[in-house]
């Protein structure tokens, strides 16, 4: 599936730049590091520069992160650097439940928000709050996960990468580094998404392809699950996490169970760009989760002020693009921001 390659100011491999981003949007970049926990609010007023001279809005994000996912402190400093632009108070809540998902956009509903963003990495568990969420009129913008969803359950747009497309294109790349067998470290069981990028690296990848559950929110455990496959099962000469954490994880797993295999992962965060720098990763996906967290709230505060929706029917795509060793230098810098 080809798409369009992604403005970048990394060295990216061709096939790993398949449906990246084509929105183009000047991002300005502060540091600052978001709390995880349910219920952060972030006003507008604490912006550094000059706020939109548009009416004060509430806006409520509910995502599927478990507790001390580093990727979902990346997307909401994106979101709040947005809301101090757009004179938005950003409200956040999370749980890795389906149900208790839906609970907590039940609660923003309750609060009468002015706009939902919302993940659908367990679709069916908040179809019913998203829906009610929009027939109560409420906007809704869904980002990085269920993307397929998103219109069906009346959301304005889908912001994120085609996990699919993502997962081949590290099938192509592990082809490239001429792996054999693939193992596939699933984090959280019953994500669409998740097992969207598994199925995608199976359906590009010339070798063969298994897969691992783990408990992505116990890196103990994890990093035992890991170890005793790679013991137990010595052809596996590659290995995919579909998070950040897991990739750290599964590197003092290899080094235990004395394997050789190649590490890759998706996603970011500081200590993926040091262990792409010591060559214990050798590349990582990046969906540019700031973006995703930017973009959502710039686009319902747009809705709103405007009447704009962005993609035309279409999801908005954030990525994916491969990075390696060569990016470490401006990733540092980025990290070091919490906007990558």
């Amino acid at each position: 599936m080809n798409g369009v390659r992604t403005a970048s100011p990394f060295t990216v491999r061709g096939s790993a730049v398949r449906c990246a981003a084509a929105l183009l949007t000047t991002l300005a970049l502060t540091t600052g590091c978001a709390a995880a926990g349910a219920q952060d609010a972030t006003d507008g007023s604490g912006g550094t520069g000059k706020g939109a001279a548009t009416p004060h809005m509430t806006i409520g994000m509910v995502s599927h992160s478990g507790d001390g996912d580093t990727f979902w402190d990346i997307v909401q400093n994106g979101a709040e650097q947005a809301a101090a632009k757009d004179h938005v108070k950003f409200l956040y809540a999370h749980d890795k439940e389906g149900a208790q998902q839906a609970a907590l956009i039940q609660s923003y509903i309750d609060q009468k928000v002015d706009g939902l963003i919302v993940t659908l990495a367990k679709p069916e568990a908040v179809q019913a709050a998203v829906r009610k969420a929009v027939a109560r009129g409420i906007p809704v913008i869904t980002i990085n996960s269920g993307g397929e969803f998103s219109k069906a359950y009346g959301a304005l747009t889908h912001i994120g990468q085609d996990e699919s497309v993502a997962g081949r294109a590290v099938g192509e790349e592990l082809n490239h580094r001429h792996a054999k067998k693939t193992l596939c470290v699933i984090h959280e069981q019953g994500n669409v998404s998740l097992e969207d990028r598994c199925a995608g690296v199976r359906k590009a990848f010339h070798g063969t392809v298994e897969n691992l559950d783990v408990d992505g929110t116990n890196a103990p455990a994890s990093q035992s699950s890991v170890e005793a496959k790679l013991q137990s099962d010595k052809s596996i000469d590659a290995i995919v996490t579909l998070g950040a954490p897991m990739a750290a994880i599964s590197v003092k797993a290899k080094e235990q169970a004395g394997s050789s295999a190649q590490i890759a992962t998706f996603d970011l965060n500081s200590a993926v760009v040091k262990l792409l720098k010591a060559k214990d990763v050798t590349f990582a996906v990046d969906q540019q989760p700031y973006l995703q967290g930017y973009e959502a709230v710039d686009l319902l505060w747009l809705h709103r002020a405007n009447a704009d929706v962005l993609g035309g029917g279409k999801p908005v795509l954030t990525g994916p693009a491969l990075v390696t060793e060569e990016d470490v230098p401006k990733l540092t810098e980025y990290t070091g921001r919490g906007t990558r």
